[in-house]
């Protein structure tokens, strides 16, 4: 008798010290991200002094024309790309779930709207959740475990937005990119935009591991930095809209089941 009950004092113990080493492994991370998150901050507001000193030395080497024709045909192949990344989350909306682009794009539109203002997938998520389960009709256990994670590691628009970019600046240096360093830029892009912090403008301090990786220059981010924005506001859209596609996908496979 004694034996049973020292036996399930001990594990109730054990249970206790578990759930303590939980939490406090929860509150560390929590804590270490948010320390990222504000590094990340300081980064950004001190980025643009050390991107006016690079690109004032890009420039005056440059030929004015040549280097602002350079940044709109690298703005417009980025908009277009995320357009046609668009039309796929469309074509995949209607193909597997049924539903029209225009009841879509009805029912994500404010959320896309707060995305292109706020431009961080974190900021967008509360009302990416409302959109998704109250106007697309998706369950709300489906939407509150697949958009948090959306937010966090589905950056399709990122992804694409760091192999262009890493092209680009390649071309602006004279640099020819085999065809394994080209699927290497891919890679590196798509793993490294997982990891992008859901907060504007880091996907471009990201990209600086897709830069070192493909042996391009890390100065050629004073280029693209002037454009950085407006760019980062379209990815970020197209970035929640891949969310919404994939919890309705998820929550029409559930369905079927």
């Amino acid at each position: 008798m004694m034996t049973q009950i020292f036996r399930s004092l001990v594990e109730k113990i054990q249970m206790i010290l578990l759930l303590l080493w939980v939490k406090i492994d929860l509150e560390f991370f929590d804590s270490f991200n948010d320390v990222i998150l504000k590094i990340i901050d300081l980064i950004m507001l001190f980025a643009p002094y050390g991107v006016f000193a690079l690109l004032a030395t890009l420039i005056v080497e440059a030929p004015k024309w040549d280097l602002l024709k350079s940044l709109l045909l690298y703005s417009l192949t980025l908009i277009l790309g995320l357009g046609v990344l668009i039309l796929l989350y469309l074509i995949i909306v209607k193909t597997f779930t049924g539903k029209s682009p225009n009841f879509f794009l009805k029912g994500i539109l404010p959320a896309q709207l707060v995305a292109f203002s706020t431009s961080s997938s974190a900021a967008t998520l509360p009302v990416t959740m409302d959109r998704v389960h109250n106007h697309l009709g998706v369950k709300e256990e489906v939407s509150s475990f697949v958009l948090p994670i959306g937010a966090t590691i589905n950056m399709d628009g990122t992804a694409l937005y760091q192999a262009i970019a890493a092209v680009f600046i390649a071309q602006t240096f004279g640099l020819d990119l085999s065809l394994g360093a080209q699927l290497g830029i891919i890679l590196t892009a798509t793993l490294a935009s997982i990891g992008a912090a859901a907060v504007p403008s880091a996907g471009i301090i990201v990209l600086v591991i897709v830069l070192s990786q493909a042996g391009i220059p890390e100065a050629g981010l004073a280029l693209i930095f002037a454009v950085d924005r407006p760019l980062d506001m379209c990815r970020t859209v197209v970035n929640i809209t891949g969310d919404a596609t994939v919890s309705m996908l998820v929550d029409k496979l559930i369905k079927k089941k």
